[in-house]
């Protein structure tokens, strides 16, 4: 008995020791602060969720890490200022959907999405909701479904703008589903989301945080969650894609690029790094509360193969679609 005290004891110890000689050497991989670029103003979820993961790193590194909000262009401004930076692992872009998006949108681009950038890993992900005003005569997304066929050209969506996030679950929903339904752009989720409640509108994508006072007051009705899998928050309400509308699936994710440039070591380092802060409990926690879920055990791969794929479905939509770059 003794024995096996002393052996678990020695093991314990073995195993701090091993974890601290493994945090030195994350460290020593960065000799300045770190710079977080995020193609969107301060103050939205992406901007938060840059700060949350900023500071996690900030312990982990050893270096403080700096959130540099550069919004415009649909995030091309971001992107450029992050390739136009030494490439040595110490300037990251937080990518979401723009980032994919951008190649379909523009005749030209000052870059390759795909080979200019590597990836990290992503970061978070979380679900959007498909919700109608009360008034609107249908429970369920097949009964939507229904109630646009049969009134082509009539039914209207709002968005947070062309080319937002909303706007491409509305587009994606009209090829899937067969159905003419009108896009109505907004200048912000918050005016789309007071354009529905008033009954301007009488449909639209919106996140699930954002969602839940409208379900409450009984002045909106989710039909349905535009994720693969249902919400934690919801888990009542099927995804569209199983209420109605087969290979449905548009999730509000961001993720870590940085230049194709910077050298494999430092982007082993950054991916270790990141991967570390996410499954930290605190990160974990404050994500799910905001109703995303951490990604964990992404790896660089995958993250490739997701954006490689993000770029083609949504280059068919756009081309489909017709939108253009405003």
């Amino acid at each position: 008995m003794q024995r096996k005290l002393l052996i678990s004891v020695a093991a314990c110890g073995l195993f701090s020791t091993l974890h601290a000689h493994a945090a030195e050497s994350l460290k020593a991989q960065f000799q300045r602060p770190l710079r977080i670029i995020v193609p969107f103003a301060p103050g939205g979820g992406q901007d938060t969720t840059a700060r949350l993961l900023g500071t996690k790193l900030t312990e982990l590194i050893g270096q403080p890490v700096i959130v540099d909000n550069r919004p415009g262009a649909s995030g091309l401004i971001a992107s450029e200022l992050t390739l136009k930076a030494p490439p040595d692992g110490h300037t990251i872009y937080l990518a979401s959907t723009s980032f994919v998006v951008n190649p379909s949108l523009r005749k030209t681009m000052p870059f390759d999405t795909v080979k200019d950038f590597a990836p990290i890993m992503r970061v978070s992900s979380s679900p959007g909701t498909l919700v109608v005003h009360a008034a609107l005569p249908v429970r369920n997304v097949r009964e939507l479904v229904k109630l646009a066929q049969s009134k082509p050209g009539e039914i209207t969506f709002g968005s947070a703008g062309v080319a937002s996030n909303s706007h491409l679950s509305g587009e994606l929903f009209k090829v899937l589903a067969g159905v003419n339904i009108i896009h109505v752009p907004y200048k912000g989720s918050a005016p789309a989301s007071v354009a529905l409640v008033g009954g301007e509108i009488v449909m639209g994508f919106s996140n699930v945080i954002a969602t839940l006072p409208h379900l409450k007051s009984g002045r909106l009705k989710v039909l349905g969650v535009t994720s693969p899998k249902r919400s934690t928050l919801l888990p009542e309400v099927p995804t569209i894609a199983e209420a109605g509308v087969p290979g449905f699936a548009n999730t509000i994710w961001s993720g870590i690029v940085v230049s194709a440039a910077t050298p494999k070591p430092m982007q082993t380092a950054l991916h270790e790094a990141i991967s570390r802060a996410i499954e930290a409990p605190e990160i974990k926690d404050k994500l799910a509360r905001d109703g995303a879920e951490a990604f964990i055990g992404d790896t660089p791969a995958e993250y490739g193969a997701f954006i490689a794929a993000e770029v083609t479905k949504w280059g068919k939509v756009v081309r489909q679609a017709g939108i253009e770059a405003q």
